[in-house]
């Protein structure tokens, strides 16, 4: 069985910052990308960044400037830096990850997490 656990969400003002993380655990052969998303009320769920193992990140324009994904291979885990956050990204946050077992490889998500950024 495989895994992904998120933390790091919660309740800030407008201007804060907040660091999510997600780690990664069971029979894990191989993690490719990883990457966050985010789902806010009757909207759906977007993109928010990712990266490739080695390192090559995509981040969404909406958060361009003010969102840093990395990640620890070592620990496989995958980390949001989030910081001049914004009421408009108030949403639950997705980690999902493309991970490799022995039998198969396909994408595995997060149970999510809630920002909350109040203005």
């Amino acid at each position: 069985q495989v895994q992904l656990v998120e933390s790091g969400g919660g309740l800030v003002q407008a201007g804060g910052s907040l660091r999510l993380s997600c780690a990664a655990s069971g029979s894990i052969f191989s993690i490719n990308a990883m990457g966050w998303y985010r789902q806010a009320p009757g909207k759906q769920r977007e993109l928010v960044a990712a990266i490739t193992s080695g390192g090559v990140t995509n981040i969404a324009d909406s958060v361009k400037g003010r969102f840093t994904i990395s990640r620890d291979n070592a620990k496989n885990t995958v980390y949001l830096q989030m910081n001049s956050l914004k009421p408009e990204d108030t949403a639950v946050y997705y980690c999902n990850a493309r991970i490799g077992t022995m039998i198969v490889t396909r994408n595995y998500w997060g149970q999510g997490t809630q920002v909350t950024v109040s203005s």
